[in-house]
């Protein structure tokens, strides 16, 4: 897989830094991002370079303290209510400018997916809804539903972001955590391929 048509770095180079910033397990979910989205990306007609290349950097900046998220925000006049929130809505919204800094993308498909990969959007292109569904069915993961995700993605892209964002909400308001009015958006953007679904 050819990478610098995006990013002046190898496949291993890229592999080293984005290990460098982060956990091992945090590591080992991003490859996992990367195998889901590989086979998404097949079995929808997504460009698999750039399915890869977003699922490696998806969660490059998750572990990045918090002041460098509340900089980046003033910095890149992004809109002030970002800073209500925390590292789960920062980590793509506001972490994908670190990306685009760190690496040299460019790409604004590839930009845009990594913004969206935690609250989605209203409308999403193909990449956006890979990623997203992605992050949530890799192997690695282990929560109730996700078997079925799994099951529902490999059926309608459209049927799993619809399936993902609904049981999002719903972990959230049974835990009583605010909801990201994106995360709304994309859930009534979607919510009619739920009762497809039945």
């Amino acid at each position: 897989m050819n990478y610098r048509d995006y990013i002046d770095l190898s496949r291993e180079e890229l592999l080293e830094k984005v290990a460098t910033a982060m956990s091992e397990k945090r590591f080992r979910h991003v490859l996992g991002v990367e195998q889901a989205a590989l086979d998404l990306a097949e079995r929808y007609g997504c460009d698999a370079t750039k399915a890869s290349l977003a699922a490696l950097l998806h969660d490059y900046a998750k572990e990045v303290a918090d002041e460098v998220f509340l900089a980046l925000i003033d910095q890149k006049d992004l809109d002030p209510d970002l800073k209500k929130w925390g590292n789960n809505i920062w980590h793509g919204l506001v972490g994908a400018h670190l990306i685009a800094a760190d690496f040299g993308l460019v790409d604004p498909e590839i930009f845009q997916a990594i913004q969206r990969h935690t609250v989605g959007a209203s409308q999403m292109t193909l990449l956006d809804k890979v990623l997203y569904v992605a992050d949530y069915i890799e192997p690695g993961r282990d929560f109730p539903g996700v078997t079925e995700a799994r099951i529902i993605a490999s059926q309608s892209l459209d049927q799993a972001v619809a399936f993902e964002t609904a049981q999002t909400i719903a972990h959230l308001a049974k835990k009583g955590i605010p909801i990201y009015p994106q995360t709304l958006e994309t859930y009534n953007g979607y919510v009619r391929f739920l009762k497809e679904n039945k």
